[in-house]
């Protein structure tokens, strides 16, 4: 608070001295007369807006910024854990032009890192793991035609003998994308698939089978898979859920040598927390994410702004609003049409 006296002959003029410097949203503390009888004094005091700021970070412990507020509540929404959420919004006060979703963008940028997988050749196959349910088929269908539809030289494997029907299913979009599809059971026999079809095309992919994160079993059988050949593994895990859980799978499947996550189901999630949590635990980078069912155009690369904009759209541009006129209004004036016979 700002607090200043003011002497003048006369009280208007003391009224007038306090609204020139400190404005009409000045508050009067006191009055009285000068100890010489002759004219008056008045000490009033101007709110600093910055004092809130004090206020909520003594009760709160926390700085705050327009822009990191925002931020706050945007992860907040998402269900993001509350450790991570203090981490990304100390980063997005940094920014101080822009708007929110920038400030979040510059967060994500400062904590997470974005790789996208390679769409012309690759010198290692992606293998693409998760968990039972989390799209790991059908996203091997969607990079096989990403790749078919740019021209590349493309092969599918799949590692999963699992689970009924899995092989037909991949069978099914390989088959109409005019894709080689080859199929190994278990580690055996893996490296020589890979190492043959590698010499073939520009781009392989391997669908495995839905393994169980909390089974030591199920990961001792994934890193057998990974060690079997050089490959990459790919985390592919649905978007939503809880973000605890999210951030143990990251975790276990981080462990186990996943380098990339990419978030599936994102057209039937409104909450990002739990791949916020997963690629964090798992020190995961973020690659793609599916935006919709459709094969021949279901991914999306992400970055940093991209991501920014699915955890915080951008406001609307505040526009002066235009009334319509009533419909029987809308005529046209001094326009005429004659149609000649």
């Amino acid at each position: 608070m700002r607090l200043k006296s003011y002497n003048a002959p006369t009280m208007a003029e003391a009224m007038r001295m306090v609204r020139e410097e400190l404005g009409e949203n000045a508050i009067i503390v006191s009055t009285q007369r000068s100890s010489d009888g002759q004219g008056v004094r008045i000490t009033a005091a101007l709110e600093d807006p910055s004092d809130d700021d004090d206020i909520n970070r003594a009760l709160t412990g926390r700085d705050t910024t327009p822009f990191g507020e925002r931020v706050r509540e945007a992860l907040e929404y998402h269900g993001t854990p509350a450790r991570l959420v203090e981490k990304m919004v100390q980063a997005a006060m940094a920014v101080e032009v822009g708007s929110p979703t920038m400030a979040c963008a510059t967060a994500l940028e400062d904590h997470f890192d974005f790789a996208p997988l390679p769409e012309r050749k690759s010198p290692r196959p992606f293998m693409l793991v998760g968990p039972p349910g989390s799209g790991k088929t059908i996203t091997t269908a969607k990079l096989a035609a990403r790749a078919r539809l740019a021209g590349r030289p493309v092969g599918v494997i799949t590692a999963d003998t699992i689970r009924a029907g899995a092989v037909e299913q991949l069978a099914a979009f390989t088959g109409i994308l005019e894709v080689d599809l080859r199929q190994v059971r278990g580690a055996e026999g893996l490296g020589l698939v890979v190492n043959d079809m590698m010499s073939k095309y520009d781009l392989v992919f391997i669908d495995s089978p839905g393994l169980n994160p909390f089974s030591q079993h199920d990961m001792d059988f994934l890193k057998n898979l990974i060690n079997a050949a050089d490959v990459e593994p790919i985390l592919v895990l649905a978007a939503g859920g809880d973000a605890s859980e999210a951030a143990d799978i990251g975790e276990a499947f981080g462990e186990s040598g996943a380098t990339r996550l990419l978030a599936t189901r994102l057209d039937m999630t409104r909450r990002l927390g739990a791949i916020l949590a997963a690629a964090d635990a798992g020190q995961l980078m973020f690659s793609e994410v599916s935006l919709n069912p459709h094969v021949a155009t279901g991914l999306c690369a992400v970055n940093p702004v991209s991501m920014a904009r699915l955890i915080l759209p951008p406001e609307e541009e505040l526009q002066p609003r235009v009334e319509e006129p009533p419909r029987e209004q809308l005529r046209p004036i001094g326009i005429r049409s004659e149609v000649k016979r």
